[in-house]
């Protein structure tokens, strides 16, 4: 079983309102080999919401108490964040995900590249809270675009 980002396969969860779709995700969710999930939702997080980015660090930093999740505004929701990645990886292990394919630049889903903290569009290497848990935790975690190269 597949778990994906719920963006990825056209739900409009992301902070904006708005999804992100793959097609060919899309289509195995409809085929019942994928199951979707937003790490920010289940951290209690609405839709709309505001943009946050991880100051200080990646996801492994923020899950070592190094880095915060914070709101454009200030304010910090690191807790949100962390309590979304447990549900996530609880959720993994419930379905037996062989691979987990997420959103690349999230502060919760990006497995390659986050916004650097700033606000300014700014991307840098590193994971985003939940990819880190995931990872950690021995799951395989990837982007759509690595989902592209290596199942299509």
């Amino acid at each position: 079983m597949i778990l994906v980002s719920s963006c990825l396969a056209g739900l409009k969860v992301r902070y904006n309102g708005t999804h992100s779709l793959n097609n060919e995700i899309t289509k195995l969710v409809e085929e019942n080999k994928a199951i979707t999930i937003c790490p920010e939702l289940l951290g209690g997080f609405s839709t709309p919401r505001e943009p946050a980015e991880i100051i200080g660090g990646n996801g492994e930093d923020v899950l070592n108490g190094k880095a915060k999740v914070i709101e454009k505004s200030g304010k910090d929701v690191t807790d949100l964040y962390i309590k979304g990645a447990y549900a996530t990886l609880e959720k993994a292990l419930e379905i037996n995900a062989t691979i987990v394919v997420l959103k690349e630049n999230s502060p919760s889903c990006g497995s390659l590249k986050i916004y650097n903290g700033e606000f300014i569009g700014k991307k840098i290497e590193g994971m985003g809270v939940t990819s880190a848990l995931l990872k950690r935790n021995g799951l395989r975690v990837i982007s759509e675009e690595q989902f592209a190269e290596t199942f299509l």
